[in-house]
């Protein structure tokens, strides 16, 4: 059935099963690349450029220093710990080419989060952030950590760039808090040292561990998804092919706000431009949203990865509506649910498509796509990608009806094997091959998927399930309201009721105005019940809002 809808309803030339044995590794992919597009420009990160021959050269070295100085070997995990920097993708490489399994850690951890992530994942070596290194000393005695490499934000900016940066962040800003790890080494010695060897070729095969990416998953605490190195070449082959006649081999500049330690860009920015010869701008501090949009005006960018949260600010800051979007083809609304008022201003401001799409973790990430002939905003999040099935599951474990809700269930190369010392985890989510993805889904005629709501945040007012991606949609089309979301709160009479948080974007808006815009929209149990203005609403780092945090 999937297939019949990919036929009727993605545009002619896509490819409805993709090879995911092509390469035998990332490394392999890696090599290929960086050999073929040698001297195009592979990152740009604070006006500094680095090109695929570089990148292959300096990841190289990097790869030579773990093998020979630290003595890792293939199969041993190594964890990273820093923003958008042109050190990302170095290590990154690195650690791929030498046989390593990469932990991606978030910069902003906590010294719990931190220290559980470390252990559980039985890193070996870590790469780290200055700024962030005083978190690490707190918790690194209860880890498996061995080797400790630390840089600073300018290490690969250039001597003169990137001192005056390291120093005006640590004795001006004082970004940097003190820390003491004797035996740590810096990325740049790290460097230095690994160009004096050779790098030792290792034997990867597809069934190799790429990548421990830590996740909420579907259920419980924060999990290692075992995402292997066939798993993402399998879901670079299925985001190309659902791309396929979009994008041109060497003239392609993808705008990388979202950070590379998380699976939405790893894997769509870093990972699936390669093939194309394609550029990453590397915003490394993306909350400044001024300073962010003064990037964007120094380069011809032809594509943009974002969550709704991004859209939106980014719509919102003067400046944005003045820049050149005359190459920009595609954006990509990815993480949580693109709003209508924002897709629709997204398409107005910049002439182009915002097309959405959904995946998860446990999927590399990539399962469903919006066409990339789609001439306007439809609010689905498109087709399964190529070599993908999916289905919609009931309370019953029966399969949903057209336009019924169900949970959504994935089959296909990009799943994961399952997640690390957790067998009990993987097997409440990895069903006969299918994942069990916890969101609820519908699906209409054409075969086009609307995410209806996550399982877990679904309200139930008096027996009713009340999505809260519904409501904020409706609150967000109101011209006072800047951004919403919606939870559950205890009642007395109905059980749960609908409460709202609010962002103001008309100062005088009040919690009756809110009420009343939602009368004529959506019926009685779904209407919010409470009102709460907040000046910001809390989010993750790739800018989720944190529905937990407001419950």
């Amino acid at each position: 059935m999937e297939k019949i809808w990919l036929e009727k309803s993605y545009p002619p030339g896509v490819e409805f099963e993709i090879n995911p044995d092509k390469y035998n590794s990332l490394a392999e992919l890696f090599f290929k690349y960086t050999k073929l597009y040698e001297n195009n420009t592979a990152f740009i990160n604070m006006d500094v450029a680095i090109s695929y021959r570089e990148l292959s050269q300096q990841a190289v070295d990097f790869a030579a220093y773990l093998q020979n100085d630290l003595g890792l070997v293939k199969g041993d995990k190594f964890a990273i710990m820093i923003p958008n920097l042109l050190q990302y993708p170095i290590a990154l490489f690195g650690a791929l080419i030498a046989g390593l399994t990469v932990v991606n850690v978030n910069p902003l951890y906590t010294p719990r989060e931190l220290q559980h992530q470390l252990k559980d994942s039985g890193a070996k070596g870590i790469l780290i952030l200055d700024n962030f290194a005083h978190v690490l000393e707190k918790v690194v005695n209860d880890t498996d950590i061995e080797h400790i490499i630390t840089t600073g934000v300018g290490d690969r900016l250039g001597t003169l760039k990137g001192t005056l940066i390291n120093l005006v962040l640590k004795y001006v800003k004082k970004q940097i808090p003190s820390y003491s790890f004797p035996q740590a080494i810096k990325f740049n010695n790290a460097m230095a040292l690994g160009s004096q060897h050779s790098l030792s070729p290792v034997d990867i095969v597809g069934e190799d561990l790429a990548f421990l990416q830590y996740t909420g998953g579907t259920t419980g605490p924060s999990k290692g998804a075992m995402l292997t190195h066939r798993n993402l070449i399998a879901n670079i082959e299925q985001s190309n092919a659902v791309t396929k006649n979009v994008f041109s081999v060497g003239d392609e500049l993808i705008v990388t706000a979202l950070p590379l330690y998380h699976v939405y860009a790893l894997t769509s920015n870093c990972l699936c431009f390669m093939p194309f010869g394609g550029t990453n701008l590397l915003i490394t501090n993306p909350r400044d949203m001024a300073g962010f949009v003064k990037e964007l005006a120094k380069y011809r960018f032809t594509a943009i990865t974002g969550v709704n949260t991004l859209f939106n600010a980014l719509l919102h800051t003067p400046g944005f509506e003045k820049l050149d979007f005359s190459a920009l083809k595609l954006g990509f609304g990815g993480g949580m649910s693109v709003q209508r008022p924002v897709a629709e201003l997204w398409e107005k401001v910049t002439k182009t498509r915002l097309l959405e799409g959904y995946g998860l973790t446990e999927c590399s990430p990539l399962v469903t796509m919006s066409p990339y002939n789609q001439e306007r905003y439809n609010g689905t999040i498109g087709l399964p990608v190529s070599s993908t099935e999916i289905r919609l599951v009931d309370d019953n474990g029966d399969d949903a009806a057209i336009s019924e809700p169900g949970e959504m269930w994935v089959k296909g190369p990009q799943v994961m094997k399952g997640y690390h010392n957790c067998p009990e985890a993987t097997a409440e989510v990895l069903k006969d091959g299918w994942l069990a993805t916890g969101d609820i889904a519908t699906v209409d005629e054409n075969g086009f998927f609307t995410i209806v709501d996550r399982k877990k945040d679904m309200i139930i007012v008096s027996g009713f399930n009340v999505f809260p991606n519904e409501i904020e949609e409706v609150l967000v089309a109101h011209e006072g309201i800047l951004e919403a979301a919606a939870v559950a709160a205890p009642c007395e009479i109905t059980g749960e009721k609908v409460k709202v948080f609010i962002v103001r974007k008309k100062p005088n808006l009040t919690e009756q105005a809110v009420i009343e815009h939602c009368t004529t929209l959506l019926t009685n149990y779904k209407r919010p019940k409470e009102v709460v203005f907040l000046d910001e609403l809390p989010k993750t780092n790739v800018g989720k809002v944190l529905r937990k945090a407001l419950r």
